[in-house]
């Protein structure tokens, strides 16, 4: 029975102590190489040495077009070979995606040219995908400080002998925001779904080959910010992330994300934006349309008015990137002579050509899947509020649930119910059922499902005419309820008048009494100038009079 690991915590398994078990699986470590000869001789060297068994370990090194051929090192693993990425295309995703083609191993380990692993480094993560067979395991990296380098001879012994730590100084960076996640979640047992896919960083994972390649494995058409991409795939594809701190690894100097972060992640937005949903501070532009959405809601045929009415509502939700497949037996819509009026097929042509050609609404004959994290499953003739996707989305990611059912009304033959679904709660269900499982059940038992009340959270049956009539008025309505309204305006500017004029009568009478005070105070000013002039004058003449009468009479 295959293990049924609920959310993200693999704490229910019991991984076996390094050293104490007998592994069985085989594994392909595949590195992608462009002009990193002086570091793939460290990385094979490390390879050459490692504490899992060499009969069910062998190593694909594949050249992305170096500017001087990679070769294979004397101190290599046993099985290594070397291949050339094909024509087609370049970078890292392509040359991953070459060496996963050319793979036969039933883990797919990847392991940048840069990276010096310690000696149990591919035990560690293994032991993992022997007790899961959807687990994607992750090595905890070291960085060094320095550009000196030790000879593939030493790296060799040192691995052998369990002296890695002494290899190179070690650097003060780390990845920071990644072991910040881990450590906040519990070792990221306790992390949501859409929190744990971000710490999938591709310099040293191992993935189940059955399940890499049953996603597409790697998008070859991205450079840059493939790991991202493909760890939010995985999420969906029901994977569980295993970083493993006993898995350590040497990566020689700083990546790029560290060595210019700014200038990454201006390049790596707008990419990460179109194909991962769960970035919604990258989607923020209204009106914008996604390649990915982050709901796609699935409406059943019906008649025409009652589909028609359950599109217009979705497409109207304030999620701008909600998509709608309408599904239905599209191929049964031919070009032979019909009577249009009597087409048994009416409503359907009607749904067809309403939706052709909007570009968020898919006609499939069948549920199919596109990347969205989240699935809403509506009955025709039903219609939502403009904010109800948008809350019961985040009440799901408030508590990392798996499902809602949404109960609408009762009828003859049970509930009438809307369900909104996790898309990695499937995925993980599908992986773990026996033949015998209830799917519901499963879902239930690894991510929880809930019911809530339809009208609480804003479905209605749709109106009786569907689409409404606005009513017809006759001119004279028409002329009278126009000249209406600009009377109503001209009356609302005539009160805005008089309000002004009134003001400015106010003001005028307060600038009157103003002035007649500032009257009263001048003169009063005046009267005291003059008064105080003329005692002057007086004191001056005595003094005068006083200085005369002693210059003639000085004996007086």
């Amino acid at each position: 029975m295959i293990p049924r690991i609920p959310h993200n915590d693999f704490g229910v398994l019991t991984p076996p102590a390094l050293g104490a078990w007998q592994p069985t699986l085989t594994v392909t470590v595949v590195i992608p190489a462009h002009d990193r000869q002086e570091t793939l001789d460290l990385t094979l060297a490390a390879l050459s040495a490692q504490s899992y068994p060499e009969h069910l370990l062998d190593v694909i090194v594949v050249d992305d077009g170096s500017s001087t051929p990679l070769r294979v090192p004397a101190l290599a693993p046993a099985k290594t070979k070397l291949i050339s990425s094909p024509p087609g295309g370049w970078g890292r995703a392509w040359a991953v995606q070459a060496g996963l083609d050319a793979a036969a191993g039933q883990v797919v380990f990847v392991l940048d040219a840069d990276m010096v692993p310690h000696r149990r480094h591919v035990e560690a993560q293994l032991r993992w995908h022997h007790l899961a067979p959807y687990v994607v395991a992750l090595g905890w990296i070291d960085f060094t400080a320095s550009d000196a380098l030790p000879s593939p001879e030493q790296v060799r012994e040192a691995v052998e002998s369990g002296a890695e730590h002494a290899l190179f100084p070690l650097a003060l960076e780390r990845h920071d925001w990644a072991e910040k996640i881990i450590l906040d979640h519990d070792g990221l047992r306790g992390a949501p779904s859409s929190l744990a896919t971000r710490i999938h960083v591709g310099a040293t994972v191992s993935y189940p080959a059955a399940l890499l390649r049953s996603i597409g494995g790697m998008d070859t058409s991205l450079v840059l910010a493939e790991d991202t991409e493909l760890g939010y795939r995985l999420t969906q594809a029901g994977a569980v992330f295993v970083p493993d701190p006993e898995s350590r690894a040497w990566h020689v100097g700083l990546p790029t994300a560290m060595r210019d972060f700014a200038a990454l992640k201006r390049y790596n937005d707008p990419y990460v934006a179109d194909r991962v949903p769960y970035r919604r501070y990258l989607r923020t532009d209204p009106g914008r349309q996604w390649l990915v959405p982050y709901v796609d809601a699935v409406v059943p045929p019906g008649s025409y008015e009652d589909v028609r009415a359950t599109v217009d509502a979705l497409l109207a939700s304030s999620i701008p990137d909600a998509g709608v497949t309408i599904t239905g037996p599209w191929q049964s819509l031919t070009g032979d002579r019909r009577s249009p009026l009597r087409d048994p097929d009416l409503d359907l042509r009607l749904i067809h050509a309403t939706f052709e050609h909007d570009p968020r609404v898919r006609l499939e004959s069948g549920p199919v899947t596109n990347g969205a994290p989240f699935r809403l499953q509506v009955p025709p003739g039903w219609v939502v509020s403009t904010d109800t996707l948008e809350r019961l989305i985040e009440h799901m990611e408030e508590h990392d649930s798996g499902a809602l059912r949404i109960a609408l009304e009762e009828t003859g033959q049970g509930v009438a119910v809307a369900r909104l679904d996790r898309t990695a709660a499937l995925s993980r269900a599908a992986l773990v059922a026996a033949p015998d499982d209830d799917e519901e059940d499963l879902i239930d038992a690894l991510f929880g499902v809930e019911w809530v009340d339809g009208e609480t959270w804003g479905f209605t049956r749709r109106p009786a005419v569907y689409p409404p009539r606005k009513k017809r008025i006759s001119e004279v309505a028409r002329i009278t309820a126009a000249h209406e309204k600009e009377i109503a305006l001209y009356r609302k500017r005539v009160a805005a008048l008089r309000a002004e004029l009134g003001q400015l009568k106010r003001e005028a009478g307060k600038n009157s009494r103003d002035a007649a005070r500032w009257r009263e105070k001048a003169e009063a000013w005046r009267r005291e100038a003059v008064r105080l002039t003329r005692e002057q004058n007086r004191t001056v003449l005595k003094r005068a009079v006083r200085r005369v009468r002693n210059l003639a009479f000085p004996d007086s």
